[in-house]
């Protein structure tokens, strides 16, 4: 495809550094979920794998260049599950990372970046504040700043789940893709739009974190003040110029959906899929729900993006739910 920083050949060859760990997640039909919603469902799961997230699929093409580079380390800003992939990822290799992480990101994130042995620095403040700290400590000591979407590795390692898609799924309408910073919505929307241009790609994000989704509705750049979601993995407040103008040009719609959603969507993975998955995993059922109309009688498919949640905040959310939505 033209006129994105994507290259649909670079895409396949990061095919070839990703660990096969990370690759050919499962892909299924779940019929299950069917009657609530109204159309039918197929699951990209993207939590079946060391980090449970998406995310490493990405690093491992960052961790690969760096590996044979003079400087063997790297700094990123990260709500936890880029911190985890790229901690995995630079263990692999032999890299120094370093995570800069909000003290408020979920515990078990935190844990487990620790766990991988990649140095963890908390900051006052949110991911924002993270990601100034993560700049600073990069011109500082003069190593890789690892910026998820921003750097085009992040979105070409997440696209490579486009290619399993048109390469495996039978005919499918829809794909719902959740929508942060963008790697996972421009990698997928561009594979989509270059070998599977009949397919409608729809970016999906919280009401309560909207900055990306108003940026493409009104095309520029807009930033919030503040968010206010539990989808933790997608709460930026300012999108990246760049990345909003690959969004552009791959994304048919970008749709924002209510909390209860969310919240109604993880239940229902949870009693009919039985996944667990965190807030962010959730939000392409949230919008089915909150537009079943739309979705009748269509294959959707939702890339089911992550499952790191601390689990006394899963149980009070999913305990709440209501079966259906909002």
């Amino acid at each position: 495809m033209q006129g994105t920083r994507l290259d649909t050949a670079r895409i396949r060859a990061a095919r070839r550094v990703i660990d096969p760990v990370f690759l050919d997640t499962p892909l299924y039909r779940c019929e299950a979920l069917e009657p609530g919603l109204g159309c039918t469902v197929s699951i990209k799961l993207e939590t079946a794998n060391p980090v449970r997230s998406f995310k490493a699929r990405g690093t491992e093409v960052v961790a690969s260049l760096l590996a044979g580079s003079a400087s063997r380390a790297a700094v990123c800003a990260s709500a936890g599950n880029l911190g985890q992939a790229l901690a995995w990822s630079g263990r692999g290799r032999g890299l120094d990372v370093t995570v800069v992480a909000s003290r408020f990101a979920t515990r078990a994130k935190l844990d487990r970046i620790r766990a991988l042995g990649a140095g963890l620095e908390l900051v006052d403040g949110d991911h924002e504040t993270a990601r100034e700290r993560a700049a600073a400590i990069a011109r500082y000591d003069g190593i890789r700043l690892v910026e998820d979407s921003l750097d085009v590795e992040t979105c070409e390692g997440a696209a490579t789940i486009g290619l399993e898609l048109v390469d495996t799924a039978p005919s499918f309408d829809t794909v719902l893709i959740a929508l942060g910073g963008g790697a996972l919505a421009t990698g997928v929307g561009h594979v989509m739009k270059a070998l599977a241009p009949e397919v409608e790609v729809i970016c999906v994000q919280p009401l309560g974190a909207p900055a990306m989704t108003h940026s493409w509705h009104r095309r520029r750049v807009v930033t919030t003040d503040s968010t206010d979601t539990i989808a933790d993995g997608v709460a930026g407040r300012c999108p990246v110029p760049a990345v909003l103008d690959d969004l552009l040009l791959v994304a048919d719609d970008a749709v924002l959906v209510q909390e209860a959603s969310i919240i109604a969507g993880m239940r229902m993975l949870l009693d009919h899929a039985g996944l667990v998955v965190e807030p962010s995993a959730a939000l392409g059922i949230a919008a089915v729900l909150e537009d079943r109309d739309r979705f009748a009688g269509r294959h959707v498919v939702t890339i089911v993006c992550g499952s790191n949640v601390d689990v006394d905040a899963y149980h009070r959310w999913v305990g709440a739910a209501p079966l259906r939505g909002a």
